[in-house]
Order: C-alpha cells, then sequence, then structure tokens
C-alpha cells in the first residue's frame, strides 16, 4: 500500500491497569457498533487515556513513535479522526488537543438524553496553571444551549463549552498569574 503507514500487528504498550481495562471496553463498545478497533487506534486512544493532560496531534505522534518509529502524520490524524467520531475522545479547541471521552461508553444505544438532542455534547474546565481537563456532562447546560439554538433556527451539530480558570488543586497551591500556561 503505497503513501499509507502500515503499523505493525498489536503490540503491548505499559499502560496502566485501568487504562487496559477501559481499552478492553472500548474494543468491545466498537464490535457492538460494527467498528473496528485497529492496533494503532487502540495505541492512540490509550496514549491520550493514560496523560493528565491533553495531548496534540504531535505529541501523540512522538509518543506512538516509540512504539512504531516509522509512524507518520497521516497515522495518527485517521486514527484521531475514527476515534472522534466514535465519541470516545474530545477535540479542546483552545489547547488544539485531545482527551478521552468518560461518559461515551456509559451512554447506551436507547439513551435518551443523547438521542434527543442529536449531538455528543461535553463541558470542559480548561486549568490555566497546570493545563489539566476536566470533563463534565452537565445535561441541564447542554438542555439550555441547544433550545436556545433551536429558537434560532440552528441546527446544532455539536455542543461544547470551554470554560478556563484554575483548578482546585492549583487554587490550594495559590499559583501565581505568572506561572499561567502559554497558549
Amino acid at each position: 500500500m503505497k503513501g499509507r503507514s502500515v503499523m505493525p500487528p498489536h503490540v503491548e504498550t505499559p499502560f496502566p491497569a485501568y487504562v487496559t481495562a477501559r481499552l478492553e471496553e472500548v474494543a468491545q463498545w466498537c464490535h457492538q457498533q460494527g467498528q473496528r478497533l485497529t492496533p494503532t487506534r487502540r495505541l492512540v486512544l490509550g496514549l491520550i487515556l493514560a496523560e493528565e493532560r491533553p495531548l496534540g496531534a504531535y505529541d501523540i505522534l512522538s509518543l506512538l513513535r516509540e512504539h512504531h518509529p516509522k509512524a507518520v502524520p497521516p497515522t495518527v490524524y485517521r486514527a484521531l479522526e475514527f476515534l472522534l467520531e466514535q465519541g470516545l475522545i474530545h477535540r479542546i479547541e483552545r489547547l488544539s488537543a485531545f482527551v478521552g471521552c468518560h461518559h461515551r461508553l456509559a451512554c447506551h444505544a436507547d439513551c435518551k438524553s443523547h438521542r434527543a438532542w442529536g449531538v455528543h455534547r461535553a463541558q470542559f474546565l480548561i486549568c490555566r496553571h497546570c493545563g489539566r481537563v476536566q470533563e463534565l456532562e452537565q445535561d441541564v447546560v447542554a438542555a439550555v444551549l441547544l433550545q436556545s439554538a433551536r429558537g434560532q433556527g440552528f441546527h446544532a451539530e455539536a455542543a461544547t463549552v470551554e470554560i478556563e480558570g484554575t483548578c482546585a488543586e492549583c487554587a490550594e497551591k495559590k499559583v501565581d498569574k505568572h506561572d499561567m500556561i502559554k497558549h
């Protein structure tokens, strides 16, 4: 296959047990959805889930190359595209980075909340000091935003809110403004 990076068969990676367990859940979920979690997709998702902070595409590529030295950017972008389409990760627009979705697998096929609005939605708290991102899924927030959009005749495809500030841990440490992460 000319022009495409062919990844070797699944290689075990030293992910923490909670990431490995999550990857197994995702593999089963993908199978149930008629989708395929390839070794590369699995590895990219594992890399994202194993990090405390969001990862950019080139950060992911760098980590992926530790396992597959010949990996190229399109390999990462294809895996990210699949993971986004399945709702298994989120793109944090403010950071141009990716985080795992913590509620997707809990949302079953007959989930009335997601089906009612027809969009994958979430809210994120982004710490300007340490760079950590916490995912929320507040139905009330999503409902108000989406209902307001519909009231304007707008057909939403996604509903993501990104809130920047200081996380509880950094606030407790009383981090100074000069310690903020530059975006």
